[in-house]
């Protein structure tokens, strides 16, 4: 049961200059969390609901139902042994004396319990207000900032100078400076339409109050009617609005009152690849872009802007003024690149560095070239599209188009090589040889682009292994981490039939001379498979179903993949635990008695108890059973099998002695249990299955 006084709702609001626009959601979030730690920690939460605002100018927080003051608490303080307290003639001790004076009590508060002395007290709570201050500029120190600044003559430090400061417990405006600013309980309005100050009552006409004077505190709300402003305008304009995310939460974060305006752009632009008009457009100008019903760029654009103009067509007007130079410079820099080839561009891939130490980029694409050549035979490809791509493939990076717009590597490359006469195939790996970005992207479709995205990731891990630079922490400046998921995600979906250790030799072989190879494999390797639980944990797999096969040392990632999928099918079975934990007893006796030394030759005439019989009967049988199944790789259908000895398996351990004083016997029994052990372990270590 609840000991809190009466409650109140407090408001926080802290006003700024221009925050980042798109560290906005990130800073609110972070600011709400750090209050609602701090409440918890000063055991004020019961009971409280927490609501989070963020707008350019402005991080809020209002916290409801919020105790007026810490419940009362009961203390107790041990201190030295009872013994020492006090001499033969009851006078306390220096121990004693030292122990109240530390407590801040007197020597008669001091009472003796199992030996010690102790004291009791009753601890007043704090009043919430006396509190707040100090909660708040808790949370402020601690939000992800990744550089701070300083202005005036003030040596206070923040993502952007501190403007004012709200902090209000209901109507009390509580006492207290936070970033060197003083509480009170005026707000700003919106910079144009309502530059003044605003004050708030209570907590609860904060966000009304500011709606009054044209901002929309609430993120999410802001966002939404973003959304629907744009799409609503998209089909105004006779198309469809694509909305990109990111840019979403980037408008989000620069308007407190947002509307969205279509404009038009020249229809001649439309001869540039579209992804570099569009690219134009969001980067420069916060723009979102607008297709036909097939998908095709139209000559329109909608912007957002942060007021409501009696003359939305002058503010039209001038963002078409604004985006013709620019898309101008995309024009200009199509028209300029395609006067050159991109194979007039592989020898000045060596005139720029890719890392020290390990070349140039034209020496990377040599190497990628070389293992490009090597993946392909082994996959059956076309070696010589795979290496025409792999030669072409870091050729757009020396192009105007890529050197402004960065985002276009590879998409640029396909437009140049197609413009060039390539091949589909070596155009279509320009791109894909970037192929996964991300999480859930797509993959290459061509074979050329899956034989130089595996080569250029293959080479970059290589490379940067044996120079050291292994990810650690939230630290991975050479996006490693996605290179490896990138590799095994192709490995798997594209079902590449190549040993994780072969392509590791390949890309070492064309690396290094001097370093230690077998080290940097090893590191690689083991952190590849890493990469690889990490990536069916995403999928809803258990981390000991992926172990039990990493256990058996397994580095085809084609393979551990059907294998993991097996596992985790049998994993759901009925039979599943007990089998585990057999296997699990299995590899515990055989440790014990000698472990690989083990024979697994069976003389049947020692079997003389029905149970050891009867398993020995089955794990013969199975053998020839799931042996084709092993050969042709269908490890669920082999792993079903098995699990029909679960009843002989439990009858054996129930009813047979396997340490039998005669040797031989003991021994024979062994290589039973050896045998079984062979049956399962040719898949996966199931014993890592076993359920504490």
């Amino acid at each position: 049961m609840s000991t809190h006084s009466n409650t109140r709702d407090f408001l926080v609001e802290l006003g700024t200059e221009e925050l980042p626009p798109t560290q906005l959601k990130k800073l609110s979030d972070a600011f709400t969390q750090g209050i609602e730690a701090g409440l918890k920690e000063a055991g004020l939460s019961e009971g409280i609901e927490v609501v989070s605002y963020a707008a350019p100018r402005r991080l809020a927080v209002v916290v409801k139902n919020l105790a007026e003051k810490q419940a009362d608490r009961d203390e107790v303080i041990f201190g030295p042994p009872a013994n020492i307290a006090f001499d033969a003639d009851g006078n306390p001790t220096k121990a004693a004396l030292g122990f109240a004076k530390k407590s801040g009590a007197s020597v008669e508060d001091l009472s003796e319990e199992n030996g010690k002395l102790k004291i009791s007290r009753r601890i007043d709570g704090k009043t919430t207000a006396e509190l707040l201050a100090g909660i708040i500029q808790s949370s402020l120190e601690k939000l992800p900032i990744a550089k701070r600044m300083r202005w005036g003559s003030s040596r206070i430090e923040f993502v952007r100078p501190v403007q004012w400061l709200i902090m209000l417990f209901g109507n009390e405006i509580i006492k207290g400076e936070v970033l060197g600013l003083s509480a009170s309980n005026t707000s700003r309005g919106h910079r144009f339409h309502a530059n003044k100050e605003i004050t708030i009552s209570a907590p609860a006409d904060y966000q009304q109050a500011l709606r009054d004077a044209y901002v929309i505190v609430d993120y999410n709300e802001r966002k939404e009617l973003i959304r629907q402003q744009v799409k609503a305008k998209g089909e105004e304009v006779g198309g469809i609005a694509v909305i990109d995310e990111d840019l979403l939460d980037e408008v989000t974060g620069l308007n407190e009152w947002p509307t969205a305006l279509a404009g038009n752009f020249d229809e001649d632009f439309l001869r540039v690849p579209s992804e570099a008009l569009i690219s134009s457009m969001k980067e420069h100008q916060k723009y979102f872009h607008v297709e036909d019903a097939n998908g095709k760029l139209k000559p329109i654009f909608i912007t957002l802007t942060n007021i409501e103009s009696k003359d939305p067509i002058q503010v039209i007007e001038g963002n078409e003024k604004v985006i013709r130079p620019r898309l101008a410079d995309a024009a200009f820099f199509w028209d300029t690149d395609r006067k050159n080839t991109l194979e007039s561009r592989y020898e000045k891939l060596d005139t720029v560095v890719w890392v020290n130490k390990l070349g140039t980029l034209k020496a990377k694409t040599d190497r990628i070239e070389i293992l490009a050549e090597k993946i392909a035979t082994a996959i059956g490809a076309d070696t010589q599209l795979a290496q025409r791509a792999a030669k072409l493939c870091k050729t757009d990076l020396l192009t105007n188009m890529v050197y402004e717009f960065s985002d276009l590597q590879g998409i640029a490359g396909t437009y140049y090589a197609q413009g060039d006469g390539e091949h589909a195939d070596v155009c279509a790996a320009m791109q894909e040889q970037y192929m996964p970005a991300f999480a859930g992207d797509d993959l290459p479709t061509t074979q050329a682009g899956i034989c130089v995205a595996l080569a250029d990731r293959i080479d970059s891990l290589v490379g940067l292994f044996g120079l050291g630079q292994i990810p650690t922490g939230s630290k991975d400046p050479f996006a490693l981490r996605r290179a490896s998921l990138g590799v095994l995600r192709i490995l798997v979906e594209k079902s590449i039939n190549i040993d994780l250790g072969q392509l590791i030799d390949w890309g070492i072989e064309s690396v290094w001379e001097t370093t230690p190879k077998a080290e940097t494999k090893a590191t690689l390797t083991e952190y590849m498979l890493d990469r690889f639980s990490a990536w069916y944990k995403d999928q809803g797999i258990a981390t000991e179903v992926f172990q039990s096969v990493r256990a058996i040392g397994v580095t085809n990632a084609l393979d551990i993949n059907n294998r993991v999928q097996a596992v985790n099918a049998f994993s759901s079975m009925n039979e599943a635990q007990a089998l585990a934990a057999a296997n699990k007893r299995v590899s515990n006796i055989l440790a014990k008695n000698g472990g690989d030394s083990v024979s697994a030759d069976i003389n049947t005439t020692l079997l003389s108890e029905d149970a050891e019989k009867v398993l020995a009967q089955q794990v013969a049988a199975k053998q020839t059973e799931v042996q084709p199944l092993l050969a042709k790789a269908q490890y669920k259908e082999a792993l079903a099998a098995l699990a029909d000895l679960r009843a002989a398996v439990d009858a054996f351990f129930d009813g047979v002695m396997v340490m039998a004083d005669d040797e031989a016997v003991k021994n024979n029994r062994l290589a039973l249990l050896k045998q079984l052990q062979g049956l399962f372990i040719a898949i996966a270590d199931i014993s890592l299955l076993q359920q504490n």
